[in-house]
C-alpha cells in the first residue's frame, strides 16, 4: 500500500503568504534529514487541492526533497477573486514565482511538478519564469505552445473537434456555480467529478455533458477517496464555492493575448531544454494520451510514460506514478554532491 498523507498530516506544516496582494495557503514538508537536496512545488488542478498530492509527498520527502504544495487561487485557504483576470496563466505564473521566492528565497531554482490544469500552469511557469524551473514534470496536460490566434472553444468544438472538452462549455458557463451552492451539493459534485457512479453503473459527470445534475443524489462514494477524504475535500471547497475554480476555464481570450508576447520571443524562448517528464492516463476521456503527440519537438530532454488509469492518476495509479517520477528524478534531475539549497 502507497503511503500517504491524512488532512492535517504532521509531516506537513500548513503556511500562509502574501504573494501580489492574494493571500496563498500552501503545505510545506520538510526531510527529516536537512537540509533538502533539492525543492519540488506541486500544483494541483480542477477540483483539487494541494492535499490532491497525499500521495506524493511521502515518496519526495523519502528523496530528502523538500515540497511546497499550494493551494491554487480559488481553492481552500487560498484567496478566490471573483474577477477572471487574475486566473489567467500569466497572472498565476507570477503568483507561484512569488511563492517560490517566498519560501527558497529570490533567483532560486526548483523542479516543478503539475496535475491537470496545474500541469498547464506548470508548463506556462516555465515559459514565462525559466530561470527558477530547472526541472518539470506534468500529469495529464500535454505542452501546448502558446497559439497564434485565438478561437473561441465553442467554436471549435462546433466545427466537429476537441469533442473531449464539450463539458468545458459547461464549466464556462453560470450553469454549474448556480446549481452547486452548499456543503451537501459540494460534497455531491465532488463525488461526481470523482468518478462516484449511480446504482445502474452511469456516472454523474461525463466529458459530453458535464455534471449531471439530476443524478449527482444518488451516486455511490467514489473508491478514489475515502468518505472522509472527501469530507475534507467539501470543507476546503466549501470555503469560496466554485467561482474560483471555474474561472480557470475562463481565461483562454486573456490568456492568448498576454502570450503574444512570448510568441515574439520565438526559439529558443519556446523550447524546453531542461529535464521534463510527461506523464499519460490511458483512461482519462479528456485528455487522452493522443494528445501529446507532437509535444516532443519542442523538448530537448523529454521522457514520456504512460500508466493505465483515469483522469485521477495521482490516486489510482499512485505506485506506478510514484515509481516513475522516483526513477526520473534520480537518474536525470538529481546529481550526487549537488549543493542543497
Amino acid at each position: 500500500m502507497v503511503d500517504k498523507l491524512v488532512p492535517n498530516d504532521p509531516r506537513v506544516q500548513s503556511k500562509t503568504a502574501t504573494i501580489r496582494g492574494k493571500t496563498y495557503h500552501y503545505l510545506l514538508a520538510e526531510p527529516s534529514t536537512s537540509p533538502p537536496v533539492d525543492t519540488v512545488i506541486l500544483l494541483h488542478g480542477f477540483p483539487d487541492l494541494s492535499f490532491g498530492w497525499r500521495y506524493q509527498v511521502p515518496a519526495l520527502l523519502a528523496l530528502n526533497l523538500r515540497v511546497i504544495i499550494p493551494d491554487n487561487l480559488g481553492y481552500g485557504g487560498t484567496d478566490a477573486p471573483v474577477e477572471v483576470e487574475p486566473y489567467s496563466l500569466k497572472s498565476l505564473s507570477d503568483d507561484i514565482a512569488g511563492l517560490i521566492a517566498h519560501v527558497c528565497g529570490t533567483g532560486v531554482s526548483v523542479i516543478v511538478g503539475g496535475h491537470d490544469w496545474g500541469a498547464g500552469l506548470a508548463w506556462r511557469l516555465a515559459l514565462w519564469h525559466p530561470k527558477i524551473v530547472r526541472a518539470i514534470f506534468n500529469a495529464c496536460v500535454p505542452y501546448f505552445p502558446p497559439r497564434e490566434q485565438y478561437t473561441p472553444l465553442k467554436v471549435i468544438i462546433g466545427a466537429g473537434k476537441l469533442q473531449n472538452f464539450k463539458y468545458q462549455l459547461q464549466f464556462q458557463g453560470t450553469d454549474v456555480e448556480k446549481e452547486i451552492q452548499g456543503k451537501e451539493k459540494i460534497r455531491q459534485f465532488l463525488n461526481a467529478i470523482f468518478g462516484g457512479k449511480a446504482p445502474d453503473g452511469s456516472y454523474g459527470f461525463t466529458t459530453d455533458d458535464g455534471v449531471v445534475f439530476d443524478k449527482i443524489a444518488e451516486l455511490q462514494q467514489t473508491p478514489l477517496v475515502t468518505p472522509e477524504e472527501l469530507d475534507y475535500y467539501t470543507e476546503q471547497i466549501a470555503r469560496n464555492g466554485i467561482h474560483g475554480p471555474l474561472n480557470w476555464y475562463r481565461t483562454g481570450e486573456i490568456s492568448y493575448k498576454e502570450e503574444i508576447a512570448l510568441l515574439k520571443k520565438g526559439l529558443p524562448g519556446l523550447r524546453f531544454n531542461i529535464p521534463a517528464l510527461f506523464v499519460a492516463a490511458s483512461k482519462d476521456g479528456a485528455l487522452p494520451p493522443a494528445m501529446a503527440q507532437g509535444m516532443d519537438e519542442h523538448f530537448d530532454r523529454l521522457t514520456k510514460v504512460e500508466i493505465d488509469a483515469s483522469h485521477w492518476v495521482l490516486w489510482q495509479g499512485a505506485e506506478e506514478f510514484n515509481q516513475h517520477l522516483t526513477n526520473w528524478l534520480q537518474q536525470a534531475v538529481l546529481k550526487p554532491g549537488k549543493p542543497a539549497l
